[in-house]
C-alpha cells in the first residue's frame, strides 16, 4: 500500500487541488506520525512540509517520516510567520483547508495569507484514513487484544454489592497500567442503569438479576479499540435470557451480512430484522457501528442513513443494543475488520451470556 503522503497526493490530484493545509491533529498524525499537541503540515505536488513550534522539535525529529521536510519555530517567531515562508517559497497561490478549523481561525488565515486564495476541503485525508494499511491493521489488534484481556480481567468484579464506579475506575486502572490510554471515557452501567446506551457510572451497587453492560476501550500505540459486554448478577429471568440472546442474534446476522461491497445501511438493517421478529427493534435506537482507528470514532458508520461502501482494509465496530426503560439494556460490541473474502473479528471475550459470579 502507498505511503499516507502519496495516498492524500493522488486524491488531492483527482479533486484539482494544488496545495493543502493539514491541521486536524489526527490526521497530522495519520500523515505524519507526529504524535504531539501541535503540528501542521502544507503539501504540494512536489513537496511535504511539517511545521511545529520549538516545543516538539526533537520529538518531531524522532517520529515524522522522512518524506517530509521540518521546519519549527520558537519566540518570537510565529506559526503565521513560518506558514508565510513555506507558502512563498512553494510558490502556492491556491490552497485548500481542513473544514475542522474554526471560523476565527480561517479568518485569520485569509488576513494573514491575503496573497492566497483558501478553499475548503471535503474531507479527503478522513475519507483516506477509511482504509488501514496493515501496519495499522497490526496496532488495531493490539489494542482489541488488551481489550479482550480487560474484560477478562474485570468480569471477576461482577458480584452483588460491588459499585459501578469501582468497576469503572479498576477499566481505568487496567489499561494504563498496561500503558495503554482510555480510548474513551468507560461506561459501566447496572440494573435500570442500563437501558441507558452512554449512561455513567455511580455509586449503585450490583444487585441479583441486573444486566451490567461495559463498554470500554485502550489506545495503544495511538491506535484505539472498543469492545462492550453485558453480564448478569448471579440470576438470569427468562425475559433476561430472551433480551440477551435477541441482541446477540441480532449482531451475528450483521456479521453475516458484512462483506466487500455491502453499504453500512444494508448491514445495518441486517441486524434489526431479528429484533424486529420479536418486536424490540423500537428498543434499538442508535446506529449499528462506527469506523474505528486513531480515534475511536473514525471516519465511516454502519447505520441506516449510511451510504459507504465496505472495502478491504475498513475497521467498524458492530454493536446493536436493546434498552428497555425501567428494566435494563443489553449491547454486545465487537471490532471487525473487512477482509478481501469477508471479516476478521478482533475482539474474541466470551459473547456466552454470562450469568456471574
Amino acid at each position: 500500500m502507498k505511503s499516507p503522503l502519496e495516498r492524500l497526493r493522488a486524491e488531492l490530484a483527482r479533486d484539482g487541488i494544488g496545495a493543502a493545509f493539514i491541521s486536524a491533529p489526527l490526521n497530522v498524525q495519520w500523515l505524519t506520525g507526529f504524535t504531539g499537541s501541535f503540528g501542521r503540515v502544507l503539501v504540494t505536488p512536489d513537496h511535504a512540509l511539517f511545521l511545529t513550534d520549538s516545543r516538539y522539535t526533537i520529538q518531531a525529529a524522532e517520529e515524522v517520516g522522512e518524506e517530509f521536510e521540518q521546519r519549527s519555530f520558537g519566540q518570537p517567531k510565529r506559526m503565521v510567520d513560518l506558514l508565510n515562508e513555506a507558502l512563498a517559497d512553494a510558490g502556492v497561490k491556491e490552497c485548500g483547508f481542513e473544514d475542522t478549523i474554526t471560523v476565527s481561525a480561517r479568518a485569520a488565515l485569509e488576513k494573514d495569507h491575503p496573497e492566497v486564495v483558501w478553499s475548503p476541503l471535503s474531507g479527503q485525508a478522513e475519507k483516506l484514513r477509511r482504509v488501514k494499511s496493515p501496519a495499522e491493521i497490526a496496532k488495531i489488534r493490539d489494542a482489541c487484544r488488551l481489550a479482550d484481556a480487560c474484560m477478562e480481567h474485570i468480569q471477576r468484579l461482577i458480584q452483588p454489592g460491588i459499585a459501578e464506579f469501582d468497576i469503572h475506575l479498576e477499566v481505568e486502572f487496567f489499561y494504563r497500567r498496561n500503558r495503554a490510554e482510555l480510548a474513551f471515557e468507560p461506561i459501566v452501567v447496572s440494573g435500570a442503569n442500563s437501558a441507558r446506551p452512554h449512561g455513567k457510572a455511580s455509586e449503585k451497587k450490583l444487585e441479583r438479576g441486573d444486566f451490567v453492560t461495559i463498554d470500554c476501550g485502550g489506545r495503544l500505540a495511538g491506535y484505539c479499540s472498543d469492545i462492550t459486554r453485558t453480564f448478569v448478577v448471579e440470576e438470569a429471568s427468562d425475559r433476561t435470557r430472551e433480551i440477551y440472546e435477541a441482541v446477540l442474534e441480532a449482531q451475528l446476522a450483521a456479521l453475516d451480512a458484512m462483506a466487500p461491497g455491502k453499504t453500512g445501511k444494508e448491514i445495518d438493517e441486517a441486524s434489526r430484522i431479528p429484533l424486529r421478529a420479536k418486536g424490540l427493534d423500537q428498543y434499538f435506537g442508535h446506529g449499528l457501528g462506527h469506523g474505528l482507528g486513531l480515534y475511536v470514532h473514525d471516519p465511516g458508520s454502519l447505520s441506516g442513513r449510511s451510504e459507504d461502501v465496505l472495502e478491504p482494509g475498513m475497521v467498524f465496530t458492530v454493536e446493536p443494543g436493546v434498552y428497555i426503560e425501567g428494566f435494563g439494556g443489553v449491547r454486545i460490541e465487537d471490532d471487525v475488520l473487512v477482509t478481501e473474502t469477508g471479516i476478521e473479528i478482533l475482539t474474541h471475550f466470551s459473547k456466552e451470556l454470562l450469568v456471574l459470579p
